[in-house]
């Protein structure tokens, strides 16, 4: 597999630390987060990409295959491959093994229902190819409230058909929130008896993940359990930099910690739109399409990453004694809060965004620039802690994986 590049597209002076180098952005992203089609099997409550319908604009797949040679050219080092489920597309398994032919490696995420034995299989004896698969509660009762009935069953099914066919360092996907909070020795017992790597990521206000923020979201107290837990099993759990905000407690946590949107890491979503970073879809943060003129010439040449590779002022933060440890945290975070990006995240761990939240009236957070969200009954429907605030628009929505499941290859 080929390596990402290590000069940074605006070159610092010698001796600069290397989340500097970050900071002013690489030739081409370390990783990118790339979202193959709109359409899912379920309805998560929390989906941050609002998904279940496909959208008809989605790329081709041999616009997808130019892609990933653009991606080779580029030397990115590997893609998160997401959605929607990336599995409906009947492409899908096209599409990673031209990656891999062109050493673009590729980590995809599932919700487990179509991970076969068969399929397991297939992918062991894949180079260049992991596989995360999601769950967000270690008992069926809390996933199942979140991801829909039956998603915690298919879950641990998948976990099971990889780990009997070889497959080595899969990852358990967790999205943290206050109902898992309790359970994460269980998560991390779930992971080592499948021979699988806890993955723990953020729960963003972003897409249906707005309509539930306020009831899922980690407590105050619980984000400092989280901070001692993950400092407790150091390498041993990944976070995908999603937890740089908790560094304010104390040490900082394994990875970046640092908002790399722009910067090192980007989205692309299935109809090619390339946006700063894969928690923030929405029209603010677009930068550009890969059909105008590749997605080179966007990473390159857009104006919103050239605004966010400048020196950042940091705002108010810079004023509080833990800035250099979390830098301000999550963009994405903020903005679908309706936070300033320049003020604090709104889970900072020293209290200091309560004011703002609490001063933000209703109708000011912004809305999701689109929806691709189920239109009415979905099989495996999930009930959710709350209701969401946007109701049904049809009594019934085709499910995308009708088609989708006879077309797609069983190997």
């Amino acid at each position: 597999m080929t390596l990402a590049p290590e000069r940074p597209a605006t070159t610092p002076a010698p001796g600069t630390r290397l989340v500097e180098h970050f900071e002013h952005g690489l030739d081409a992203p370390i990783c990118l987060t790339w979202e193959l089609t709109y359409a899912c099997n379920l309805a998560c409550v929390h989906c941050l990409s609002s998904s279940g319908r496909r959208d008809p604009r989605e790329l081709t797949t041999q616009e997808c295959f130019s892609l990933v040679e653009e991606f080779q050219r580029m030397k990115v080092f590997y893609v998160n491959i997401g959605g929607g489920e990336p599995t409906v597309r009947p492409d899908f398994w096209e599409i990673v093994d031209h990656a891999v032919a062109h050493d673009v490696g590729v980590k995809f995420s599932t919700n487990g229902f179509r991970i076969t034995p068969e399929r397991a299989a297939r992918l062991a004896a894949t180079d260049y190819v992991d596989v995360q698969v999601s769950l967000d509660g270690a008992t069926p009762e809390v996933n199942d409230a979140v991801r829909g009935a039956g998603t915690y069953d298919a879950a641990l099914r998948a976990l099971r058909n990889l780990r009997d066919a070889g497959m080595t360092d899969t990852k358990l996907s967790v999205v943290c929130t206050r109902e898992n909070i309790p359970q994460l020795d269980r998560f991390k017992e779930i992971a080592d008896e499948h021979g699988a790597v806890l993955r723990l990521t953020r729960l963003r206000p972003a897409g249906r993940g707005a309509d539930v923020w306020n009831d899922l979201h980690p407590l105050a107290e619980q984000q400092r359990v989280l901070y001692d837990w993950l400092v407790a099993h150091g390498d041993g759990v990944l976070t995908g930099d999603s937890f740089f905000h908790l560094a304010a407690f104390g040490d900082a946590l394994p990875g970046l910690n640092l908002c790399g949107a722009g910067r090192v890491v980007c989205l692309v979503d299935p109809v090619g739109d390339v946006y700063a970073c894969p928690f923030a879809i929405h029209d603010r943060f677009l930068a550009g399409n890969v059909r105008d003129a590749g997605f080179g010439s966007v990473w390159r040449d857009a104006p919103l990453f050239a605004d966010l590779r400048s020196p950042q002022t940091g705002g108010a933060c810079t004023r509080c004694s833990a800035y250099d440890a979390c830098r301000g945290g999550c963009m994405a975070a903020k903005f679908f809060t309706g936070l300033p990006l320049d003020g604090p995240d709104p889970e900072c761990v020293k209290g200091n965004a309560e004011a703002s939240l609490a001063a933000v009236a209703d109708g000011v957070r912004p809305a999701p620039s689109q929806d691709h969200s189920h239109r009415g009954p979905v099989r495996n429907a999930p009930v959710p802690v709350t209701i969401a605030r946007r109701p049904p628009a049809s009594p019934c929505d085709e499910s995308p994986l009708g088609p989708a499941r006879d077309a797609l290859p069983a190997g």
